[in-house]
Order: structure tokens, then sequence, then C-alpha cells
């Protein structure tokens, strides 16, 4: 069954004035829908081939490919709407979550400080994570490229490919790690986390 794009669940302006609808539009549209296309012909490719080295040729392009769809999907679902706008963006309520956050950094600030820091130190282009060990334990890391983070459950991904930002904040990706709390959906990471923790 082919891959598809999955829709936003909010309107491409949603999340300004901290992401821009341009930006939302082409990332939503042109971005993802190329990574879709191109996994859906790398799966065709890799079922036709006829050989193992054929197989092995198209690795490369399934992965990019395949977590190319696969964080931005995941991505879509981190965002919301700013609180000023009504919405659930940026805020962050009592619970399992913010109690793990409070026991591993020692406040909210002190755990975007950490996060933003460990996403600038990206090389190149990449993504952000919050993650969730086996044992639950919250932790900080990053993949580079559209490498999927794969030993951790995943509960917050932050984009930090040009694409995600330069329209609106040029080269200057601490303006824009900033500005990405304002929407963050901790009420999803939460969900997340929660599913994570029950399978202990």
């Amino acid at each position: 069954m082919a891959h598809t794009l999955p829709p936003l669940p909010y309107a491409y302006n949603a999340l300004e004035p901290y992401i821009s609808s341009e930006i939302m539009t082409l990332h939503h549209t042109k971005h993802h829908q190329t990574y879709v296309n191109a996994l859906n012909a790398a799966e065709s490719s890799f079922q036709s081939a006829t050989s193992p080295k054929q197989r092995i040729a198209l690795i490369s392009a399934l992965k990019f490919n395949g977590g190319g769809h696969i964080n931005h999907s995941l991505f879509w679902e981190n965002l919301a709407p700013a609180s000023e706008k009504g919405g659930a963006g940026g805020v962050i309520n009592d619970g399992p979550l913010k109690k793990a956050i409070f026991e591993e950094w020692g406040s909210v600030d002190d755990f975007k400080k950490a996060f933003n820091a460990a996403t600038l130190g990206i090389q190149g282009s990449g993504w952000g994570w919050l993650g969730a060990d086996k044992k639950g334990k919250l932790v900080i890391t990053t993949t580079a490229n559209q490498d999927p983070l794969l030993d951790y459950t995943p509960l917050i991904g932050v984009d930090i490919w040009e694409h995600a930002f330069y329209l609106q904040y040029k080269n200057v990706k601490p303006d824009y790690l900033a500005a990405i709390w304002h929407v963050i959906n901790f009420q999803e990471a939460e969900k997340r986390y929660t599913a994570a923790i029950s399978k202990l």
C-alpha cells in the first residue's frame, strides 16, 4: 500500500507568527510530499529488484525518504497553535511528562535550554529530539539528515533543516528554536510518554 501525505491537524497559517504560513505550506506540500513520493518509488523498485546488489543500492533512498516521512508525520503532530490563539501550543500541564522533565533538568526552561543547545550542535541538517528510553528516562538527543529516532520513543522532534525556518529566520537558528516552543504540542508529547511508560 502506497504511503500518502498526512493532512495537517490545523491550517497552514495556524502557527503564525512563530512559523509562517508560507513555510508551513512549502514544508508540508513540497518537502514532505517529495519524501512520500520518493519513498513509494524506492519501495516499488526494491520489490521489483532481482538481485541483492540492486536491493542494496536502494537502502540509502529507503532510509532517507522513509525517515523523512516518519519524522515529518510526527513533526506536524508535535505542533499546535499557540496558547494566545486559543491553542495548546507551548503549554505544559502538570502530569507525568512535566514531572519527568523537572526530575531530569530541574525546570522546563532549563530543559528547553539543554534541548536547544544540543540541537544547535548539529552539523548541517538534522533533528533535535526529546525521547524516552526503555526505562522511561527522558533523554535529549539528535539525528543527522532524515534519520529517524530508533533507540528511544520519540516524544518531541524539531526539524533543523533550513527548509523548516530559513524563509522566516534566515540563518539565525537560535531565533527559530526560541520561537518554536510557543507552538510545541506538549499534550501530544505527554500522550506518547504515557503510552511508553505504560509498557514498562
